[in-house]
């Protein structure tokens, strides 16, 4: 009788075990259509991503604190504007996930010194993480965000190399 008992709560304890959820991955997978190419038009929070000629996925972004206008310098808290690259990723940012976009570039870099300025850099789309969970409006240093579970699919679709235009 004991033996039973015993052999009962090892069946109980593996059912409830096997019940159990296990936490969701961060990194998804994606099968579908190349994205060839991600197109940003700041004026009205958009970000779409492409295949040659087919939008695959279009999101909601926010945007850096002062969006109008082209990103200039550091600390100008604005989103770049132009023909970029994403050329990072990022799988331990505090914004849940990121990829880089590859500003500045040449032309950006000689603007800034041609005034005495620094460039700035460091921009991403990334996700908004725990710190920024309920941020509203455009609310990053310059970067492009989403939520973390569009950044998460933006993350296994998007590879280094794509080109990126972000347009007012």
């Amino acid at each position: 009788m004991a033996v039973f008992r015993i052999l009962l709560g090892l069946i109980v304890v593996l059912v409830l075990a096997s019940c159990a959820q296990k936490p969701e991955s961060k990194f998804r997978s994606y099968h579908g259509p190349e994205v060839t190419r991600v197109v940003v038009h700041k004026g009205v929070r958009q970000m779409e991503l492409w295949h040659h000629d087919q939008v695959l996925r279009i999101f909601r972004v926010d945007l850096g604190g002062d969006p109008n206008g082209h990103k200039t310098r550091e600390g100008d808290r604005r989103t770049p504007e132009g023909h970029y690259l994403i050329d990072r990723r990022n799988p331990n940012s505090r914004f849940h996930l990121s990829i880089g976009i590859d500003y500045p570039n040449e032309a950006d870099v000689a603007r800034a010194a041609a005034n005495g300025w620094r460039p700035g850099g460091d921009i991403f789309i990334h996700g908004r993480g725990p710190r920024f969970a309920g941020a509203n409006g455009d609310w990053t240093e310059g970067c492009i965000a989403v939520s973390d579970r569009e950044m998460e699919d933006i993350y296994a679709m998007v590879r280094n190399g794509t080109p990126i235009s972000i347009y007012p």
